[in-house]
């Protein structure tokens, strides 16, 4: 669903008119607010498939210190890939790497471990890659990437839409202070039970993720 759709959506459910676009009026854009703010609890409650994607490096000899470009600080890591080497890199702590490359004189060779270090200023961030690169490898970070806030109407959503209906009609509803006999707090209720419902749909398609291992 759209923005627009799913400011309409919750517009219809507070027996409010449909409109033309978010900024139409100032009810419109709080309402909007609410989508934005249900949109960013449901993706933060659930590492969803829709939201999983690969982010590729490709470095250059000599060269540790690399830009996740477009990761905007909002992802999460699934798994490193060295590519070009075949094998599976390991998460190393800031204090690992600033031993291996400050204190110690780091190698050169196939990355195998790699850290994050800070955001740029255009808020992606930044990764070290040990041993150094000794030529051109592709690293692929497989990750959940949450999603920005929705400006244009048109911004489409791609995590399940009842969820965030469902939690931004509450949100709505508890700021104006009835729906005509639904109260907020069953409102939130059912917003509860519409994440549980899709979260146990789409974590089905990764069964792997829910078992737990003594």
């Amino acid at each position: 669903m759209t923005y627009l759709q799913l400011v309409n959506s919750v517009l219809r459910r507070l027996r409010e008119d449909e409109v033309t676009t978010v900024a139409q009026n100032s009810y419109s854009k709080l309402i909007g607010e609410y989508v934005n703010d249900a949109k960013r609890t449901v993706e933060d409650s659930y590492d969803w498939t829709a939201l999983r994607t690969t982010l590729t490096v490709s470095t250059t000899a000599d060269t540790f210190n690399y830009v996740l470009t477009d990761s905007q600080n909002r992802m999460k890591i699934l798994d490193v890939i060295n590519d070009t080497s075949n094998f599976f890199m390991q998460y190393k702590t800031s204090r690992w790497m600033d031993q291996a490359f400050l204190i110690d004189e780091p190698p050169i060779g196939a990355p195998q471990f790699y850290s994050f270090n800070g955001v740029n200023a255009a808020g992606d961030n930044g990764i070290d890659l040990y041993p150094k690169p000794d030529k051109a490898y592709q690293v692929r970070f497989n990750v959940v990437l949450r999603t920005s806030d929705f400006t244009a109407d048109t911004d489409n959503m791609q995590i399940p839409s009842s969820a965030v209906v469902q939690l931004a009609t509450a949100l709505g509803a508890r700021e104006r202070g009835e729906t005509g006999g639904t109260s907020a707090a069953e409102l939130f209720s059912l917003a509860d039970r519409t994440l549980a419902d899709a979260i146990a749909i789409d974590a089905s398609q990764h069964p792997e993720e829910t078992i737990w291992y003594s």
